[in-house]
């Protein structure tokens, strides 16, 4: 239970990597400001995280099950809180999916979309009321930079990302009336671990030209962009907390600068053919020399 003048800060997805690293370094404020609800599908998944919370685990960090694909189980964890009372809410659950379009069952892209889209929604819906009357809140989601530029074989994971931004944008409006900010996305390169996934995959469905453009041409490349350019858990930690004691957050947060011409790109041609011709390039370019100021 949060002590008197803390934030309670609902986080979900905390059995490992990003929202591991939120949770534990909101518990370990100095000033104690926070009270963090660490959350995730199952717990027998919760030893890194409470070996991670230290003494902070039972004191400033608690642990709640919440899977955010089932209604019933986002509301039973709303009202396990006390007053259902939420002051800031991280989405952070997702899940990748990477490939050629025509390989990928159309079931596996309505969980992309079930986790990604729907499962924010869905704790979005469950917070929202409680902040509205209390005239304050924050909610935040965490995206990718793929919710603003649409990347190569990631087609599905990006159109889930590319609606959160959508809703986002549009919901971002209303709630100014309610004095609950909405700083929306925080980019992310969650990517990265997608693509370590999926390099030994088949591609049922798939022609030999497409199979080896995705295994030969864009995995390497990628793989070199993430090494090089890539963040830690902790990098995207320290940016949400920056959001959150924000006086006034920005409504769109890029983790990596090195992303930022990415968005220009996407922003500089009404027409879009920069910045596809831009990606199609870079991915049959053989090698890639970044030079990093």
């Amino acid at each position: 239970m949060a002590s008197p003048g803390q934030k309670v800060v609902l986080i979900t997805g905390c059995s490992s990597g990003i929202g591991l690293r939120m949770a534990v370094m909101l518990a370990h404020d100095e000033q104690k400001r926070y009270h963090v609800i660490a959350t995730m599908r199952d717990l027998k998944r919760k030893d890194k995280l409470v070996e991670a919370a230290g003494d902070a685990y039972g004191k400033t960090l608690s642990l709640a099950v919440l899977d955010v694909c089932n209604d019933e189980s986002v509301k039973q964890c709303i009202n396990g809180i006390k007053d259902r009372h939420v002051d800031v809410l991280i989405n952070n659950a997702g899940i990748g999916l990477v490939g050629p379009v025509e390989s990928i069952p159309i079931e596996e892209m309505k969980k992309v979309f079930e986790t990604n889209f729907f499962g924010v929604i869905r704790m979005i819906k469950e917070v929202m009321p409680d902040m509205k009357k209390r005239q304050g809140g924050h909610i935040i989601v965490v995206s990718s930079v793929m919710g603003l530029q649409g990347v190569v074989f990631n087609d599905v994971y990006a159109a889930s990302k590319f609606a959160m931004e959508g809703f986002c944008e549009s919901l971002a409006v209303q709630l100014l009336k309610f004095n609950v900010t909405l700083p929306g996305p925080v980019h992310t390169e969650f990517e990265a671990k997608m693509i370590q996934e999926v390099k030994q995959k088949e591609c049922p469905g798939a022609d030999p030209e497409t199979v080896n453009y995705f295994k030969n041409v864009y995995l390497p490349s990628s793989i070199d962009i993430f090494t090089l350019l890539g963040q830690t858990p902790d990098d995207v930690a320290r940016c949400t907390k920056k959001v959150i004691e924000a006086k006034r957050p920005r409504f769109r947060n890029l983790t990596n600068p090195f992303y930022t011409p990415i968005v220009a790109l996407k922003y500089a041609d009404e027409t879009g053919s920069l910045s596809v011709n831009a990606f199609y390039h870079i991915q049959h370019t053989p090698t890639l020399h970044f030079r990093l100021f």
